[in-house]
C-alpha cells in the first residue's frame, strides 16, 4: 500500500489476462456501496469501458446483459439488484462546464457512478471516490495492463481492505477461485462463495466494527449491548460449538487482524419452505432439540481462539437488555409518527427494569442471540441435532436459555403460527422437566414471555433504524409480524403494566 500526495491510498497490480481482470472486477464490485463514485482513467483503448462493462454485468449477475459504450450517449443507466448504476463517458465533453447539462443531479441518491475520462470533470469530482487507472503495456501482450487503484477520502480505507483481501486469498490458495457474492444480512459483513476444483467454501469479509460515540457512561451502544467488534468471537464460538457436537461451520483459514475467514460451506437449504416462506415444523422441532442439547451442557465462559488469544463470552446484563429495548423509543416510535415525552421514556425504562428482574435470576447458558430462520440451515445428510447448521453467533452472550427459544418460535422473518409456537414451547418444557425434575415450567414460561417481548421491542427499533439510518427499507415489511408477536407476548400477566404503557404510547404500525 502506498499513500498518495493528495492524501489517498493506492496499490498497483498487473492484469495479465481476462481472468486477472475479472478478479479485480469482483474486488471492486464487492467493495462498492450505494452512492459511490468510481473514476476510470487511462488512454484510449486502455480498457476502461471493458472494465466497466464487466463490472456492470457482475453487479447484474448476468454475463450477457447488453452494456453499450456510452461514448455517444454520454450516460447509460442500469437498475441493478444492489443499487442503480450510471456509466458515464466524458470523452466528448469540451470542458467541465458542460457537466451541469448531463442530468447528474437527477440521478437517485444511491446511484453508483462509473465515470470514464475524469480529467474532463476537474473541480467537480467528489473528494470521496475510487480511481482505477489503466496503462497499456503492448510489449508484454495485447491484454496486459498495469493498474493503479486509489481510494480518496472515505474510500481510502476501502482500497486498503481490497489489497489485504487479495493478499489473504493469495496466501490461502484461493486467488484463482470463482467468486460469487451471496445475499448479505443486516450487518456490514460480506459473504462470497468460493469455488475451486469443484469444492465450495465461504469467504466471510467482516471489517472491524467501529466503536460508536458514547451514549451512556462513556460507553458506546455496541459496548453496552455486547456486540462483537471483530471476528475473534465468531472463531471462538464456531470452535466451541463444533467441539460439543453442533453443526457450526469449520474455520478453515483465518486472518484475525483484518477479519477474513474461509469457512466450511454448509449449503443453502433453509428450515423454511414455500412462497412466502413458512416454517417446516419438523425442522423447527429439530432446532428446539438443538437448543435442548445445548442447554443440557455445562458450558465455559472463556473459549480458545488462537495461541495467546482467548475470548471471554460477555454476560447479558440488565444494561444490555434496556439499551436494546430503548431502540423502540429512538427509532420505531418516530418512524410510526409518534413522539414520546420524557416522562413516558422514564416510565418505560422503569417498567422494563422491573420486568427484567426474573430474567436476571434465571439459569444461564450460551445465548446465540439470533437463533432464527435466516441463521439456521437444514443439513439432510446429517443426523439428530446435527441436521441444524448454525450461523451468525458472533454476538453470543451468557444469558437465559429462553432467549434463543423465543428467537426461534417468534421468528422475525417468517410467520410462526401461535399453535406451532405453543406446541414447540411445550415440547421444550416437557423434555427439560423429564431430564431435570427440578426444572420449573411456570418461571421459565414467564421468562420466555418477557424475553420475547423485549426481543420484539428491540427488533421494531432495529428495523426502523435500518430504514432511516442505513437505507435498507426492505426490513420494514417484517414490522407487522413483529408487532403481532409483541402483542402476543404482552398478554402474560407479569407484563400487564408494560402492556398498558405500549397501548398508550406506541403507535400501531402503518401499512
Amino acid at each position: 500500500m502506498l499513500p498518495t500526495p493528495s492524501g489517498g491510498t493506492s496499490f498497483n497490480l498487473a492484469l495479465e489476462n481476462e481472468q486477472a481482470t475479472l478478479q479485480l472486477v469482483v474486488d471492486i464490485a464487492n467493495a462498492l456501496e450505494p452512492g459511490n463514485l468510481v473514476t476510470l482513467s487511462g488512454d484510449l483503448g486502455a480498457g476502461k469501458t471493458t472494465f466497466a462493462r464487466a463490472l456492470i454485468r457482475y453487479l447484474a449477475d448476468n454475463p450477457t446483459i447488453p452494456v453499450p459504450s456510452p461514448t455517444f450517449t454520454i450516460m447509460q443507466s442500469y437498475d441493478l439488484p444492489r443499487f442503480p448504476v450510471a456509466h458515464v463517458d466524458l470523452y466528448r465533453l469540451s470542458g467541465p462546464e458542460e457537466l451541469a447539462e448531463l442530468g447528474f443531479d437527477d440521478l437517485p441518491e444511491d446511484t453508483v457512478v462509473l465515470l470514464e475520462w475524469p480529467d474532463r470533470a476537474t473541480g467537480y469530482l467528489s473528494a470521496d471516490r475510487l480511481d482505477i487507472a489503466f496503462t497499456l503495456e503492448p510489449q508484454l501482450g495485447l491484454e496486459y495492463r498495469n493498474v493503479c487503484v486509489t481510494g480518496y477520502g472515505a474510500l481510502a480505507g476501502r482500497v486498503e481492505r481490497i489489497a489485504a483481501l487479495r493478499d489473504f486469498l493469495q496466501r490461502t490458495g484461493y486467488a484463482g477461485a470463482h467468486r460469487r457474492r451471496m445475499q448479505g444480512d443486516a450487518s456490514t459483513r460480506v459473504y462470497e462463495q468460493l469455488l475451486r476444483d469443484g469444492h465450495s467454501v465461504i469467504l466471510m469479509n467482516s471489517p472491524r466494527r467501529p466503536d460508536g460515540p458514547p451514549v451512556r457512561g462513556n460507553k458506546s451502544y455496541s459496548a453496552i449491548a455486547h456486540l462483537a467488534e471483530d471476528v475473534k468471537p465468531f472463531v471462538a464460538m464456531a470452535n466451541g460449538l463444533r467441539e460439543r457436537g453442533f453443526s457450526a461451520p469449520a474455520v478453515l483459514e483465518a486472518d484475525l487482524d483484518h477479519g477474513f475467514l474461509i469457512l466450511e460451506d454448509l449449503g443453502s437449504e433453509p428450515v423454511v419452505a414455500g412462497i412466502p416462506p413458512a416454517p417446516v415444523e419438523k425442522r423447527y422441532a429439530t432446532a428446539v432439540d438443538t437448543l435442548l442439547a445445548l442447554h443440557s451442557l455445562r458450558l465455559p465462559d472463556i473459549l480458545y481462539v488462537a495461541p495467546g488469544i482467548d475470548h471471554v463470552i460477555p454476560r447479558y446484563s440488565v444494561d444490555a437488555f434496556l439499551i436494546e429495548a430503548e431502540l423502540l423509543l429512538d427509532w420505531y416510535i418516530p418512524h410510526a409518527g409518534g413522539a414520546p415525552v420524557e416522562s413516558a421514556r422514564t416510565a418505560f425504562v422503569g417498567l422494563w427494569h422491573a420486568a427484567m428482574l426474573p430474567v436476571l435470576t434465571a439459569e444461564k447458558t450460551w445465548v446465540l442471540r439470533d437463533f432464527h430462520s435466516p441463521n439456521l440451515l437444514w443439513l439432510p445428510e446429517r443426523e439428530g441435532i446435527q441436521h441444524i447448521g448454525l450461523l451468525d453467533f458472533q454476538d453470543a452472550v451468557i444469558g437465559p436459555p429462553a432467549y434463543d427459544l423465543a428467537s426461534l418460535l417468534q421468528d422475525a422473518r417468517v410467520d410462526v403460527p401461535e399453535a406451532m409456537e405453543l406446541a414447540l414451547l411445550t415440547q421444550y418444557c416437557r423434555t427439560r422437566k423429564y431430564r431435570d425434575p427440578h426444572f420449573q415450567v411456570a418461571p421459565f414460561a414467564e421468562t420466555y414471555a418477557i424475553l420475547a417481548a423485549q426481543r420484539a421491542t428491540k427488533i421494531l427499533g432495529i428495523f426502523a433504524r435500518l430504514d432511516h439510518r442505513d437505507g435498507k427499507p426492505q426490513y420494514l415489511r417484517h414490522i407487522p409480524r413483529i408487532w403481532g408477536y409483541l402483542q402476543r407476548s404482552l398478554t402474560h400477566p407479569s407484563l400487564a403494566s408494560l402492556q398498558a404503557w405500549y397501548r398508550q404510547n406506541v403507535p400501531t404500525p402503518r401499512p
